[in-house]
């Protein structure tokens, strides 16, 4: 069944510096919980994932928070490869349009984002990633570690680079998207969505599967 979010609305951006700005969304966002192994068989690994989420009119705030993950952040500048990371991703489609934008995040905040008919026909959203701000923790690389790491990310993107005008609010706007956590090439490869995907294989570039967020 298709999952829904209502995502408050607030204005987090007089709120300095941004941990205090993040602890806010914490404790008053909606929280979505990426914990659908659609391929169990492939790819059992679950990895506790939450995504908190609000809005002020003009950006989406989000905060995605892993648990214990064997953590790969290889890719250091935007649009490398970060799906082969630890990664947390946003894909989202204004209703009513066959477009739709994805927004690809590894531990260490490195970004790529696109505007995408379809998985091979795309044009990257090369000034919009330098528009979203991003804040981790994770500040060096990490390749084959074998601790067990806890993470966060967190992410303010423009109404813009989702394909808002500037006149439009996002207030009172419907969003379908999906909210996912993956690594290709993590030490256990796993493929974890918010709304489920039924599809044979893994494929995240699947719109009719998103879910849908109302925003307040």
């Amino acid at each position: 069944e298709m999952r829904k979010l209502h995502i408050p609305l607030f204005d987090l951006s007089a709120i300095e510096p941004v941990t205090s700005r993040i602890d806010r969304l914490l404790r008053t966002g909606a929280v979505a919980q990426i914990d659908r192994l659609n391929w169990p068989k492939d790819y059992p690994k679950s990895l506790p994932t939450t995504v908190t989420a609000a809005h002020d009119g003009t950006r989406l705030f989000l905060c995605y928070r892993v648990e214990g993950e064997q953590l790969r952040a290889v890719n250091t500048r935007d649009f490398d490869p970060v799906w082969q990371d630890s990664c947390v991703e946003f894909f989202m489609q204004r209703v009513g349009e066959s477009i739709y934008r994805n927004f690809e995040c590894n531990a260490l905040g490195v970004l790529l984002a696109a505007r995408r008919e379809s998985r091979s026909s795309f044009q990257r959203l090369t000034d919009e990633v330098k528009s979203i701000h991003r804040y981790s923790l994770i500040q060096h690389r990490y390749e084959g570690d074998r601790q067990l790491t806890d993470w966060q990310l967190y992410l303010e993107i423009p109404k813009q680079a989702m394909g808002f005008l500037p006149g439009e609010s996002l207030s009172r706007q419907q969003i379908r998207a999906n909210f996912y956590k993956c690594g290709d090439e993590t030490a256990e490869p796993h493929y974890i969505s918010w709304s489920p995907i039924d599809l044979p294989a893994p494929d995240f570039h699947a719109p009719q599967f998103f879910g849908l967020l109302e925003m307040e």
